[in-house]
């Protein structure tokens, strides 16, 4: 992979990162996880894709250093 092409993953990854954790604290939050015990769903699934993409920013950046 391009070191170019990992790195913004690896920004994006972040980002999606950054905003998974704002949602995560928003006040729809916080009401839903005081009833169940979980962020919403879409805080969840920010958090997960961010996480995934910036996984996959380093190994590419990593790998790419390699070569």
């Amino acid at each position: 992979m391009n070191k170019f092409v990992s790195l913004a993953i690896l920004v994006a990854g972040l980002i999606v990162l950054y905003f998974g954790w704002q949602e995560k604290e928003s006040a729809a939050s916080q009401v839903s996880e005081a009833f169940t015990g979980q962020p919403t769903d879409n805080a969840m699934w920010f958090l997960i894709v961010g996480a995934v993409l910036t996984i996959v920013g380093i190994g590419g950046f990593i790998s790419g250093m390699k070569k």
